[in-house]
């Protein structure tokens, strides 16, 4: 039961990056850098997109398996 609380909140969280910390913060970070190429501003978007996300993700994944703990604990 551990496993499946751990997962349901690493993916709350995760979608919660997604919506509020990921993509106005990758947008934020290309708009202020200068690129020549628009091929590196993509990737640098993407690059910090999935960063925020992933770590969403972990951050999650570690919160939902303390909770999971105090709850198999009692």
């Amino acid at each position: 039961m551990r496993y499946v609380i751990a997962l349901i909140v690493a993916i709350a969280f995760a979608v919660a990056a997604v919506l509020f910390i990921s993509a106005p913060l990758a947008s934020a970070v290309v708009q202020r850098w200068l690129f020549q190429d628009p091929d590196a501003a993509a990737r640098t978007h993407v690059f910090i997109f999935l960063a925020c996300t992933v770590a969403g993700f972990l951050l999650g994944w570690f919160a939902g398996w303390r909770i999971g703990g105090k709850r198999a604990r009692g």
